[in-house]
Parts: structure tokens; C-alpha cells; sequence
């Protein structure tokens, strides 16, 4: 068993450093890939299924353990409750995250705004540009997220202009996204890493083509961020959201969105919160100070005084100020190239066992994918295996981590072959 002591005193506390700097989340070492000792999941099975959600690691689970002990007490401290003298209190862990973030993708914190998901930043992002709108368009494609899919032929039923390009040879062609986009286009919305098969676009082309004819470029980075290189101010891309519960190895409910700087001025604001605000006053109890207006308020001009909601998720801020951490500890790049090696032997063997290969081979995400013919029976033969991964619509998703070694891959070739 697993006690809060063996598990701080133990070796997951040695793989992610004894130390807390500057008070605010432990050191983290860097570690060789594979990394098995800050993971658990080998020992309930053979996981190759991270671009469904992460496992989480030891150094998250503790940091997210903190918060909740700290909680337990019902003390609150304005201040912000973790220091160098008492690193065990929470507080400032969801500046640090979003600073994290912003280092990761290249953007300043001020272009960064926490959202619930993915999904509630794209949504977000339609509304701000004022969509559905008559005499625009939008350009979507058919390797985008099934829930943005949805989104955009909602709009369509409701009398929008609205456009999907349909992949060839499970690929988007650029030639065909180019010849969707006009100079009605209000918005081109794209996943950057494709969740059906990895495809990947090439974002700073597609960015290219959508502003030279005045359209603004919204990506989801989910299968991407934590995962890939990602650069959005070489890429020239206006809107990235993404959550944190994938490559980001946090969890469910909180995320991130990116909103350009420059363009900050030209949205419209799509939901009003006290998160957004920099200054809020009251005039009208005793005490007061008197004022024409009963309330006074001033708003940032950031993406999170555009775009911030409510209260939140403070147990998964925790687990990213380690986890954003760890990940630039490792290096993206390594992370990237280690997850390669694993993919591209899958992408040699599995063909030989007669599931075609459905990834594109200038793809470099962390997927890889092949079409069934008998769905069913991979499935029963993998559940024999104890391995986990995606099976939907005729395919089978792969998608393995710095958890991850050839001793995996070999279990997987094995239950296939068998």
C-alpha cells in the first residue's frame, strides 16, 4: 500500500527532488528516459493511451495532495500561502502554471487566460469574434475535434457560412484549404495535431494564407502542448487553446488560451467576471466613498481580462506548477524525439500484421494510427494483454509517453500478433 508516508519519504519524492524552491513547488530533477520511477500506471497495466488522458505522475499527486491538506484547515491566507518558510501551504501556483505555460508556447503571460477546456476556449473565441455573423465564413477541416465539428455545423443549421474541408489520403491538403479561404473568412479553425491520426498541419502556412486574406487562425493544441515544439509567435497563430489533463499531465477542469496581444482590441468581450477585473469598488453602504456611480470598476486589458470565469480548479493549478515544470525540465524536444523512437517502430511493425497505417509520415506528434478491419477482435486481444489504448470507428489509436519503453512495444506487437 501506498501511504502518504512511504510515498513522500519514498522514491517518488527522490524522483522529483527533496527540495522546494523558492517556496513554490518542488525541484525537479532531470531524469533519463523513460522516467518509470515518477509513474505508477505500470503497475496496473500496460498504458499506451496518453492522448486520452495522462497518468498522473508521483510529483503531481503530491503537489495536488498539499492543497488539499492546506484546504482541510479552513485557513486562508491573501498573501499567498506557500513561502520559502512554510512550503507546504498553497498559493501562487496558478501565476506560476500560466507562467509555465507561456514559456512553453513562446507568449507572454498577459496573452494567457485559464478556461475549463478546450472546447471552452474555442467557444469563447467564436463568441468574441462575433460569430455566427452574416457575409463571413468559416473554414474548418474534417481532422479537427469532433466537439469543434459540432460547434461550427451548429452554426452552419443557424444560417452561417461555414466549410469543412475533407481530408485525402487522411491528410488536409493545403491547396484545398487555401482555395476555402476568401476574403469573407472571419475565422479559420484548425486542430494543430489531429486527434483521429496525428496529422499535423504545418500552422505557420496556414496562419500565412488566413491573414493575407484578413482571417483570423484559432488552433487546438491539446494532442500538441506538453508533447511538440510549439512556437506561437514564429507560427503567427491568434488563438491556441488547449486543456491540461493530455501532454500537459495535469487534469480535468482547468486549461489554457492564448489570444494574441495585437488582436486583444478587435474582439468583442465574450463573458464578464470578477476574474477580469483590476479595480472594483462599491458606493453605496456606509463608509463608502461617494461617487456618481453606485459601482466602480476597472477592466484588464489581458487575455484574462477578457476571457477569465469564476473560481478555479485549485488541486489541478497544483499539479501543473510540478507538471509545467517537469516538462521544461525534460526539454519538449527530447520528449518529442523519445516519443518518436517509440512510434516509429510501431509504424515499421504493426503494417506487417494487417492494420494499415493511417498517420502521415511527416507527422511528428506524439499519435500514431491504423485502420481495423475487424475492430472487435483487436480489441479482445489487447484486453487479454492488460494494454490500453484507443479503439473507435474502424480505428486504433497509439499513443505512448516518456512512461513508455520498447519492453511496451513489444507487449502490444505480441498481443496483436497473437
Amino acid at each position: 500500500m501506498l501511504t502518504r508516508r512511504t510515498f513522500m519519504e519514498g522514491p517518488a519524492i527522490a524522483a522529483m527532488g527533496a527540495e522546494v524552491r523558492d517556496g513554490m513547488t518542488a525541484t525537479v530533477s532531470k531524469p533519463a528516459l523513460p522516467d518509470k520511477t515518477n509513474f505508477r500506471v505500470q503497475e496496473f497495466e500496460t498504458c499506451l493511451n496518453a492522448g486520452r488522458w495522462h497518468p498522473l505522475s508521483n510529483g503531481a499527486r503530491l503537489a495536488a495532495e498539499r492543497y488539499h491538506e492546506y484546504k482541510q484547515r479552513g485557513i486562508w491566507d491573501r498573501n499567498g500561502l506557500r513561502s520559502a518558510s512554510n512550503p507546504n501551504l498553497h498559493g501562487g501556483s496558478q501565476n506560476q502554471s500560466k507562467q509555465l505555460f507561456a514559456r512553453l508556447i513562446n507568449a507572454s503571460p498577459d496573452e494567457i487566460a485559464f478556461v475549463q477546456s478546450t472546447t471552452a476556449g474555442e467557444n469563447l473565441i467564436v463568441r468574441a469574434l462575433g460569430l455566427p455573423a452574416g457575409e463571413v465564413n468559416i473554414v474548418t477541416d474534417g481532422l479537427h475535434f469532433e466537439g469543434s465539428l459540432y460547434l461550427y455545423d451548429a452554426l452552419r443549421r443557424n444560417g452561417m457560412d461555414m466549410r469543412i474541408v475533407r481530408p485525402r489520403q487522411w491528410r488536409i491538403e493545403m491547396e484545398d484549404l487555401e482555395r476555402a479561404i476568401d476574403k469573407k473568412t472571419r475565422l479559420v479553425a484548425v486542430s494543430l495535431i489531429s486527434y483521429i491520426n496525428g496529422f499535423q498541419h504545418d500552422l505557420k502556412r496556414v496562419c500565412d494564407s488566413a491573414h493575407a486574406r484578413g482571417a483570423f487562425v484559432y488552433a487546438d493544441i491539446v494532442q500538441a502542448a506538453g508533447a511538440v515544439p510549439l512556437d506561437v509567435k514564429a507560427s503567427g497563430v491568434d488563438f491556441c487553446a488547449t486543456a491540461s489533463y493530455k501532454w500537459l499531465m495535469g487534469d480535468f477542469g482547468l486549461g489554457f488560451l492564448y489570444v494574441k496581444q495585437s488582436v486583444l482590441e478587435k474582439l468583442v468581450r465574450p463573458a464578464f467576471s470578477y476574474r477580469q477585473l483590476r479595480r472594483f469598488s462599491n458606493h453605496m453602504f456606509p463608509y463608502d466613498e461617494p461617487a456618481p456611480s453606485p459601482v466602480e470598476w476597472e477592466q484588464y486589458q489581458t487575455a484574462a481580462g477578457y476571457f477569465e470565469q469564476g473560481t478555479l480548479a485549485n488541486a489541478v493549478s497544483e499539479t501543473l506548477a510540478y507538471s509545467l515544470e517537469y516538462i521544461q525540465t525534460l526539454g519538449v524536444e527530447n520528449i518529442q524525439q523519445y516519443s518518436q523512437s517509440l512510434l516509429e517502430r510501431m509504424r515499421r511493425e504493426i503494417p506487417k500484421l494487417g492494420h494499415e497505417l493511417i498517420t502521415p509520415a511527416d507527422a511528428r506528434g506524439p499519435i500514431v494510427a491504423f485502420q481495423l478491419s475487424d475492430p472487435a477482435a483487436v480489441e479482445a486481444k489487447l484486453k487479454k494483454g492488460n494494454i490500453d489504448v484507443t479503439i473507435a470507428d474502424h480505428r486504433m489509436r497509439i499513443s505512448p509517453s516518456i512512461y513508455n519503453d520498447q519492453d511496451d512495444i513489444d507487449r502490444l506487437l505480441r498481443a496483436l500478433a497473437s
